[in-house]
């Protein structure tokens, strides 16, 4: 009996810190191999099934240069990317089966089910995306507050408490917060006068 000898494969990994990253503009990374193979998988989602090779070309042109309109600046949204031009591709196809004149109305139905399932994906990743770049939050920052004579204000951290309903007669105000509350310097109370009925 022969017996087989062992055969180890070894992996070569290159930091990608220490790289240029030429195709850094596809796959967001300094290693142009992880790039080409975000480019790759970008390609391998395109229908080319009924395209002409001018068509197919066209595509995959058009396919790489999303990729870098989207300008990944990281491997995350180099991955990201990838995945909305494969959701994009493929709610399009889905999109243009549901509309074939010989279509079934069962099979219009489930391409455009299917079309509106990758719809939601995209704006999903889109959303992901915006995070990660730090578009999806906003903060707001107050640095001078002027309270005027008869105006209240506060300091501090406001929790909003939902929706509630407000009387005609209550005024604009803020929720208190829990805190210190600020005290102002004039102590004395002041009388205010009040409008009498044969005053008004």
């Amino acid at each position: 009996m022969k017996k087989m000898a062992d055969t180890e494969s070894v992996l070569r990994v290159v930091d990608p810190s220490g790289q240029t990253g030429q195709l850094k503009r596809i796959g967001g990374s300094n290693s142009d191999i992880w790039n080409m193979l975000l480019a790759n998988q970008a390609l391998g989602s395109l229908w080319t099934k009924h395209s002409d090779e001018s068509d197919s070309n066209s595509q995959r042109e058009g396919t790489i240069a999303g990729v870098m309109g989207i300008a990944p600046q990281d491997e995350l949204e180099g991955m990201m990317a990838v995945q909305l031009i494969a959701a994009h591709n493929a709610a399009m196809e889905c999109y243009r089966r549901a509309m074939l004149p010989e279509q079934t109305f069962q099979g219009r139905s489930e391409a455009l089910s299917q079309a509106n399932k990758l719809s939601r994906a995209y704006a999903a990743l889109l959303d992901a995306l915006n995070r990660h770049r730090g578009k999806g939050q906003q903060k707001v920052t107050v640095e001078h507050v002027h309270v005027h004579e008869g105006g209240q204000a506060i300091v501090g951290y406001v929790e909003g408490g939902g929706v509630q309903n407000k009387r005609k007669d209550q005024p604009h105000a803020l929720r208190h917060a829990a805190g210190e509350t600020l005290r102002s310097e004039d102590t004395e109370w002041k009388t205010v006068p009040v409008a009498r009925d044969g005053k008004r």
